[in-house]
């Protein structure tokens, strides 16, 4: 009878053992599926963030794609009215030069033309006026040309 009663002391701690492993396994596995939830909801939380970052991705992509165009546009229009500005700058030399011509050519002429009277030397005083200012359009407008092509 005493070997009975010991086995079945022995059977009994077993099954408190048992008991004891079995609710302690149960709550690792709660806590396990706790922190598989967690992590469903962060591996989640990643795929909508990562589909957001790819969105922007292609929108910034657009607006650069826009921005080049934008930009090639303007340089082609700086481009075109540069060269309407160099044309009208030739153009205006020409101009210049040909007036600097005319006024040195009166200049040229007057001193030989006989005397006129005390109300003409005004006009030719005019004339020499605009051809110093004609002169002096010019070189500024060759300095502008200078610095420009600098």
């Amino acid at each position: 009878m005493t070997i009975t009663l010991i086995a079945d002391v022995l059977v009994a701690s077993l099954l408190v053992a048992t008991i004891i492993t079995c609710y302690v396994l149960t709550k690792r596995i709660e806590r396990l599926k706790a922190d598989e939830a967690g992590m469903r909801q962060t591996v989640g939380a990643l795929i909508a963030a990562t589909d957001t970052a790819e969105r922007a991705i292609a929108g910034l992509k657009n607006t650069l794609g826009d921005c080049d165009r934008t930009l090639a546009e303007r340089l082609q229009t700086a481009e075109r009215y540069a060269a309407d500005l160099a044309a009208q700058i030739e153009a205006g030399q020409v101009v210049m030069d040909r007036i600097g011509q005319i006024v040195s050519a009166a200049a040229l002429v007057s001193p030989k033309a006989p005397e006129a009277p005390a109300a003409e030397p005004a006009p030719i005083a005019r004339l020499a006026s605009a051809a110093q200012s004609a002169a002096a359009i010019r070189a500024r407008a060759a300095r502008r040309l200078e610095g420009h092509a600098a």
